[in-house]
């Protein structure tokens, strides 16, 4: 769950960020990015969250700290390495990016495993290192190195923080005497009041809430480049595949426009820097400048697809002997009389309908008329929720009802052999 940040200058209400972590789904996106580094055999599935600013794929690997048997190490240096990776040290509860240190024997998860990691040092030298279930504590199996990864993407080297922190403490002090300027003091004190608390926090604890904002000169950008995503995690000869073109190129479109219209209002009103404004999704252009091999899929395909592919292939998934079924065209006037003649018939025999309206409303009132008249008939759409709907679904399959009513059911990439006639 994300909530992000937002003001609203009519009601003077300020939404705080607001963020529930899944920690399997952390641990998946730190195990993908961790592979895509490591390794060529690899699929990642993303949603359009892929074009969101990540951190810096240099820094995430020059920052993970590997370790191999026989080699020399001095203790308090890796651990001070782990904590600049925001690993925490705890004795009790040992979990993801934590760490936690017996004599000479270190313990620790990395953010992107299940497993723990023991390492046992003898003076100055690694001994040993074996991976660990971390409930038990049994050892698993012996291991000739260790990598461990940041425990966030966001992460930078302590020269480049120290310059950051300058550069923001620069652009905060412009900031404030443009404010003052206009005579904008409230927003000035608000600026001024967050980034020297956000300042503060860098400092003595490497991160803040928001970090993100700052990302600019976190990275060392210029103004107005753009950031590092999960695509620059890549090799420059990767594949990507877009399920549902049709939906997913529009969508990658509207976020670059959407995310600055909310940064806009929190920087004119004195709840971020103009810098925040470069933490931003790639815009469209960018995307595609990122992206070499493609291949789009869609079964309504639209103009872009059509324009930009040197080649399009039809792939018609139907049993051998089937035909394509038959498209009759009926008159308007009586058609909710011929629609009741059809479903009786095909519901006679056992198979299913769907329906397609225009409308929601539309959709739910034919779904009360037919249900009046003794038709098995449920309706879907998008004010239903995602479980539910796939819940539905199973039941008209399962034969708990016979017609849907709906009116984007032919352009979801439903599969339901059940269903014998589509009205």
């Amino acid at each position: 769950y994300y909530q992000p940040e937002a003001y609203i200058p009519q009601t003077d209400t300020f939404i705080e960020k607001d963020a529930q972590i899944n920690e399997e789904i952390d641990r998946l996106r730190h195990a993908a990015t961790a592979s895509l580094l490591g390794r060529r055999d690899v699929i990642v599935v993303a949603s359009v969250s892929c074009i969101y600013g990540l951190g810096s794929p240099q820094d995430y690997a020059a920052l993970s700290v590997t370790l191999q048997v026989g080699r020399e190490y001095d203790l308090d240096e890796v651990l001070r390495q782990l904590v600049l990776l925001q690993y925490r040290r705890n004795e009790l509860a040992f979990e993801r990016a934590t760490f936690r240190l017996r004599g000479d024997v270190l313990e620790v998860i990395p953010a992107s495993e299940e497993r723990g990691y023991r390492i046992e040092w003898l003076g100055d030298e690694v001994e040993r290192i074996s991976t660990i279930d971390p409930l038990t504590g049994h050892m698993l199996a012996d291991r000739a190195q260790a990598t461990i990864t940041p425990a966030t993407h966001y992460v930078t080297p302590e020269e480049r923080l120290k310059r950051a922190l300058s550069g923001i403490q620069v652009e905060l002090e412009e900031r404030l005497k443009e404010l003052r300027a206009m005579g904008r003091l409230l927003e000035a004190q608000r600026i001024e009041q967050r980034t020297l608390f956000d300042l503060e926090m860098m400092r003595e604890m490497g991160y803040c809430p928001g970090i993100e904002n700052y990302s600019r000169h976190l990275d060392g950008r210029s103004p107005g480049a753009p950031p590092w995503t999960l695509l620059d995690y890549f090799p420059p000869d990767f594949l990507v595949v877009v399920d549902e073109s049709h939906q997913t190129i529009p969508q990658i479109h509207g976020m670059f426009h959407g995310d600055r219209s909310r940064k806009e209002t929190l920087v004119e009103y004195g709840f971020r820097l103009p810098s925040a404004l470069d933490n931003r999704p790639l815009t469209f252009a960018e995307f595609e400048q990122r992206i070499g091999q493609a291949v789009l899929m869609s079964a309504t395909p639209a103009g872009y697809e059509r324009r930009v592919s040197g080649r399009i292939v039809e792939q018609i998934v139907r049993p051998t002997g089937l035909v394509d079924p038959a498209i009759e065209v009926q008159p308007v006037q009586g058609q909710i009389d011929h629609l009741l003649g059809e479903l009786r018939e095909v519901t006679g025999r056992g198979e299913r309908v769907l329906v397609t309206t225009l409308t929601k409303r539309m959709a739910e009132d034919l779904t009360d008329y037919l249900v009046e008249l003794g038709v098995r008939a449920r309706y879907l759409h998008s004010e239903i929720e995602t479980l539910d709907r796939v819940e539905i679904l199973r039941d008209l399959r399962l034969g708990k009802f016979d017609v849907l009513v709906g009116i984007n059911l032919l352009r979801e990439g439903l599969d339901l052999p059940e269903v014998s006639l589509v009205a």
